[in-house]
């Protein structure tokens, strides 16, 4: 194992991480964001607010995207397993 492999390793274990949180991610701070327009709008201004619709969306973005990010998580640890003689060398 050479240093450029472990570090191209892992920047694609981490590239793919952020690729599988981004959409939650995303989806909190779009809700987050028309929140706090709303509050700013109306001033009302509760921290409660703000936490259920957050979570309800990142729960909705996670039953949709679950699928898609169960076949990336697959399609990678297939790669893994079918180079792992590669990388035990």
């Amino acid at each position: 194992m050479t240093p450029e492999f472990v570090t191209g390793f892992f920047f694609e274990a981490i590239k793919t991480a952020i690729i599988l949180a981004a959409p939650m991610l995303l989806a909190g701070l779009a809700v987050g964001l028309l929140v706090s327009v709303f509050q700013a709008a109306t001033q009302i201004n509760e921290m409660t607010l703000t936490f259920i619709p957050k979570m309800l969306a990142v729960a909705v973005a996670l039953i949709f995207f679950f699928p898609w990010m169960v076949q990336t998580m697959v399609t990678m640890m297939e790669s893994l397993f079918d180079n792992l003689i590669f990388y035990i060398r």
